[in-house]
């Protein structure tokens, strides 16, 4: 945990948090806190800063904070990923989170599997846990947002040539296609599918859509692997 998040229900005075969850926990057995330090801090959704660290016991942390720094900028991206397998998942979304990815689409594939749509994983709490580990590592405060589409066509026929609208489309798929582009300023809406990628239907659709099908090379990828790299080359 490089940052200590803060949420609303924390504050007991305009300055003044009282933590008595896993935060607690991490403070004790992962940070070794003692009172008087001074630690990172963010507020969910707003600024980051500074919190000393007043009073440390068994049962609650008090600190007080002052923040003062914007929390940094998010990609240009809207990231459309075939859902994958649940363990998979739960990594995915804090690497979306700690990368920076603003906007998020799990959408459905033939290669995804019906008993991943069922997975407890995909509960809304469940999500937000694992996001907030991601914006615990990278420093940052604002969560992704999540949108889950569970019918693959009518979301690339209806709805995703105006998600692409003004940005770069692109679809990321072995093949004889062109290199993925280095260094980009401009914003982009990527799709990622499924470990041995989407079927030839799925990329026909999404080229309808507006998304040109770039490669990284020969190997075979996994999905945490490909989203990692993909985004790291792209900006």
């Amino acid at each position: 945990m490089n940052l200590l998040l803060l949420e609303a229900a924390d504050f007991v005075a305009a300055d003044r948090v009282v933590l008595r969850d896993r935060r607690l926990t991490h403070l004790h057995e992962v940070h070794r806190a003692e009172a008087g330090e001074c630690l990172r801090v963010g507020l969910l959704g707003g600024q980051m800063g500074q919190g000393q660290l007043l009073r440390l016991d068994a049962t609650e942390a008090e600190l007080k904070i002052e923040l003062q720094q914007t929390p940094p900028a998010k990609l240009p991206v809207t990231l459309l990923l075939a859902l994958p397998r649940p363990k998979m998942l739960r990594r995915v979304l804090q690497t979306v989170a700690s990368m920076g990815v603003p906007k998020l689409v799990l959408l459905n594939s033939y290669r995804v599997e019906k008993s991943f749509w069922q997975t407890p994983f995909l509960e809304p709490q469940a999500i937000r846990e694992q996001l907030l580990l991601g914006l615990e590592q990278a420093r940052d405060t604002v969560l992704p947002e999540v949108i889950i589409e569970k019918r693959f066509k009518p979301f690339v026929e209806d709805r995703l040539p105006q998600l692409v609208a003004g940005t770069r489309g692109l679809v990321g798929h072995p093949g004889d296609y062109p290199a993925c582009p280095r260094a980009l300023s401009e914003p982009v809406t990527l799709a990622i599918g499924p470990e041995g990628g989407w079927i030839p239907y799925e990329v026909e659709k999404l080229t309808e859509a507006g998304l040109q099908p770039v490669q990284l090379g020969d190997r075979i990828l996994r999905v945490e692997t490909a989203v990692s790299a993909l985004l790291a080359r792209l900006f």
